[in-house]
Formats: structure tokens, sequence, C-alpha cells
């Protein structure tokens, strides 16, 4: 199948943070064929980056490769007993997935609705909001290896799934390309209210019964209040990823930070909220030249109006450098830089 390569292509429109930058290789793939005719003409032997809705990355510099940019569309329910198995492809915008599982009543997505970006990111970093991980509701994907040139199925335990990370963007980073993902669901609701921001929209609102459509509407206002709009706010959402760290170095922040928000993970470990810890470093609502930090959400930051993507990138290492110096807990940007 023929793939068309355009020259000098502007990537503003393909990331949400709107960074003005030159892609000199662009391909936009529409169907899976086309990326086995990719592998023929030796696409993958060169540079080349996935992009799929462009919300976790953040380009510095022009892209001297090959932008392969996923845009295969299509979601279908496969129904056995009580389980649905929802495959959709690799270009569906991830709220859609989301919307149409809540009109169908089947039970799972709800609490990551309003997430940023497309389907096939979705096992890569393992995306997750409001007391629910991908790695829930994965089954399988469909993945094509640019080594070998051959289509691979993953199975969830093939993907290695952690906190905001799996296979793909791990050990493998780089070489799979995520054609569609198939999402175990359930038809009998199991509502999760586990998140407390979520029990306190819900009494607000005098919903005491919620359904998975009333859980989905609380967690969009949630997420519209505390995280800019990307149409009007140049932002990838969560900038950096909440930090794990032991037991042991908890119990020591804890003494000198009596306030310091966390939550108990497996295997002694502490998961501590990065928002928090970047707040504290008086960094929430701060602006450097056209570079900012989200007045509601420390941990999001934003391009005013014309940052250039390494103005976005030096606003991050000095919030990372302050927090090291206050908490010497060392902070990882969730965001990919290019």
């Amino acid at each position: 199948m023929h793939i068309n390569i355009q020259s000098a292509i502007s990537l503003k429109k393909y990331n949400t943070f709107g960074i003005e930058e030159i892609a000199t290789n662009f391909i936009e793939i529409t169907d899976p064929i086309q990326l086995l005719s990719a592998f023929e003409a030796g696409i993958f032997e060169k540079d080349f980056l996935t992009l799929g809705g462009g919300s976790n990355i953040l380009f510095t510099k022009p892209y001297q490769g090959y932008i392969i940019k996923i845009n295969i569309k299509g979601i279908q329910a496969t129904t056995l007993k009580q389980d649905i198995f929802i495959t959709a492809s690799a270009g569906e915008i991830w709220n859609d997935l989301v919307w149409y599982c809540i009109n169908n009543n089947y039970n799972g997505l709800e609490n990551m609705a309003l997430i940023p970006g497309t389907v096939g990111a979705s096992p890569v970093q393992n995306i997750g909001a409001y007391g629910t991980e991908l790695m829930n509701i994965f089954y399988s994907c469909v993945a094509f290896d640019t080594l070998e040139g051959v289509f691979r199925i993953f199975h969830n335990e093939d993907c290695k799934f952690s906190y905001r990370d799996s296979i793909f963007k791990s050990e493998q980073k780089g070489r799979y390309i995520i054609i569609e993902v198939t999402y175990k669901l359930d038809t009998l609701p199991s509502i999760n209210t586990t998140y407390g921001a979520i029990s306190k929209e819900l009494e607000n609102r005098n919903i005491t019964n919620p359904t998975i459509r009333d859980i989905a509407e609380v967690v969009s206002a949630i997420r519209v209040e505390k995280l800019p709009d990307p149409s009007t706010v140049g932002n990838a959402g969560s900038f950096f990823k909440n930090p794990i760290i032991s037991l042991e170095q908890y119990n020591k922040l804890k003494e000198l930070f009596p306030n310091i928000i966390s939550f108990n993970m497996p295997n002694n470990q502490i998961k501590l909220a990065a928002g928090w810890l970047i707040e504290q470093c008086e960094w929430k609502g701060k602006v450097v030249g056209q570079a900012g930090v989200w007045k509601n959400q420390a941990l999001v930051l934003i391009n005013i109006h014309s940052a250039t993507g390494n103005e976005i990138f030096e606003l991050s290492s000095k919030i990372i450098n302050d927090v090291y110096q206050k908490f010497n807990v060392k902070l990882e940007r969730e965001v990919n830089i290019f």
C-alpha cells in the first residue's frame, strides 16, 4: 500500500503543548498495511518517532527523522457472558472510547474520562487516574515490530505493567507501534469512588448511588477545574510522575513535613504527590518567560503564548532541582522529551 511522505511539516498542531517545530519527514498511517510498506521502504532503519495525540511529548528541536502519525480508526465490541471485549484502533481519541463504553453501559473506563491522547498511547505508559490504572482492564494489543516487520500480539502479562510504565516505554521503547488495543470490561457495574475528590464531588451533587456515567461526569468536572484545556493553553497534562520512595525515607520526611501527602504502595513503598512537593517549593502559578506552572495544579507546565520547548524543559529542570534540594526526592518527567 502506498505511503505518502510529506516534507518540512509544522508539528505545532500535532502536540498539545503547541510547540512550533518542524518534522523533516512526516507519514500519516491510516491502515496497518502501510506500516509494512514503510518497513519495506527502509523507513524504520532510520530515526523515527511514533505520534498519537501528541499529549505526552515536548519537542525541543526540529525532528530530523520520520514522524509516524498513527490515525487508524475503529471500535468494536464482543460479548462473552458478562465480559465485554472492546477493541479500539490506535488512532481513536481516548475520551471518545471512554464515552462509547459509558453509552453502552460497559464498566471500567469511567474513572479515566478526559485523559488526553489516543488509544494507542494508553498501554505505553499504563495511563491512570482517580484510583484506576489501564493495566486493570487491559487484555491485549496488536503491535507492529519495526525491527522484524511483523505484527505481534501482547497480552497483559507480556507488557510488564507498573506505575506509568510498560515494556513499550522501557526495555522495548520505540521498537513497537501499537495499532489496536483490546480491553476486558464488565457489564456488571463496579463503581470506584476510592479517590477522595470523587466522593466529595458526588456528595456536592447529592448523588448517593452513582452510575458509571455519574463517575465519568464527576471525573471530567474535576479535571476541567484542575487542568487547562490544551486548545486554549498549551500543556501535556501532568508533566511529572508522582515519585515512589521507601517507607524509611517517607518516615524521615513525615517528621520534617507532617502534612506531606502520600499513598501506600505494595512492598513497603510510598507514593508522594508530586504536585504537593512542587507547591511547597512555591512554583504553583509562577511564570518564567513564556513558560509557566498552572495556577490550579502544580503538576502541569504550560505554554503561555509562544514558549519554545527548551523554555519549558528548563523550567522543569529548575522545579526538579528545587524539589530535590528541599525534600531529597528526585522528580521524573512523565512527558517524553525530543
